[in-house]
């Protein structure tokens, strides 16, 4: 079936519209990035003046003797552990709710359904009064633990869990001898990774780009993920106008992470988000 040339024109021209509206801000960032904080404001946005990346990017990499650098691997830390965390507590419980009946099933999942329409911000207060309770607040377990509790890779995974996984394999290696958790790490994991992909994706850009629940949590500079600790340096830009320069270039290097993984994990992240759409 031969597609009229009007509708590829519109939707080509709505795909571009829509690439440079998301493509704009990213250019911007670039060409900011290699400006002094005086050239940020006094020269034409979404062009170069007196470019020098390394010296400003460096500048940013060891200002305050390297902060923005544990920054860094502060963000590192919470989205890359919570992000797995969050994708194996996912996959156990998507497969629980998808393989196996039990009394209160069906409520369970309501509950799942219920926290994905829950938002975040509504929980980190009480969040942070039940962690001040136990200790944890001002530690790495304050922004690591909640990090972990993804109730839409839940809903996800019990989906893909329920289409990806038959039951005769299942019944097939119990009979085999193998016990439940070896089938599950063995056969649900492996049958379920295109759906586990698209959690810790999803996952891992939602941490690292979660500012309320640290700012509520976190008081410690040291412990500051990079979007925390990017907002301190805008707060006393004023004082000390370099620090818009160290701002924006820090803001640079801080989507660097999110672009490669998007690239690396692109082709299962698709795959993961269209298996099951055709049935045979």
């Amino acid at each position: 079936m031969t597609v009229p040339l009007r509708h590829r024109v519109l939707t080509a021209t709505a795909l571009t519209l829509a690439a440079v509206y998301f493509l704009v801000p990213v250019y911007w960032l670039a060409v900011s990035a290699t400006k002094s904080s005086a050239d940020l404001f006094g020269s034409f946005g979404l062009w170069f003046a007196h470019p020098h990346p390394v010296d400003y990017l460096g500048r940013v990499l060891t200002y305050d003797g390297g902060v923005y650098v544990r920054w860094f691997g502060n963000s590192l830390l919470y989205a890359g552990v919570g992000a797995l965390g969050a994708t194996w507590l996912s996959a156990a419980a998507g497969y629980a709710l998808a393989q196996y009946r039990f009394a209160g099933r069906e409520a369970v999942l309501t509950a799942v359904v219920a926290g994905v329409l829950v938002p975040s911000t509504a929980l980190a207060l009480p969040l942070y009064l039940l962690f001040t309770d136990l200790g944890f607040a001002n530690t790495y377990w304050s922004v690591l633990v909640p990090g972990m509790v993804s109730p839409f890779g839940v809903y996800l995974c019990r989906i893909y869990a329920t289409a990806a996984i038959p039951r005769s394999l299942l019944e097939a290696a119990r009979l085999d001898g193998a016990g439940e958790w070896r089938i599950f790490h063995g056969l649900g994991l492996r049958l379920m990774s295109p759906a586990l992909v698209t959690v810790f994706l999803f996952q891992f850009v939602h941490i690292w780009n979660n500012f309320f629940l640290p700012l509520v949590m976190l008081s410690d500079s040291d412990l500051y993920p990079v979007t925390l600790g990017l907002t301190s340096w805008q707060g006393y830009a004023d004082r000390q106008p370099e620090l818009y320069q160290y701002t924006v270039g820090g803001a640079l290097l801080s989507v660097l992470p999110l672009m490669l993984l998007m690239v690396v994990l692109q082709r299962h992240w698709r795959g993961g988000l269209s298996e099951g759409s055709v049935t045979a």
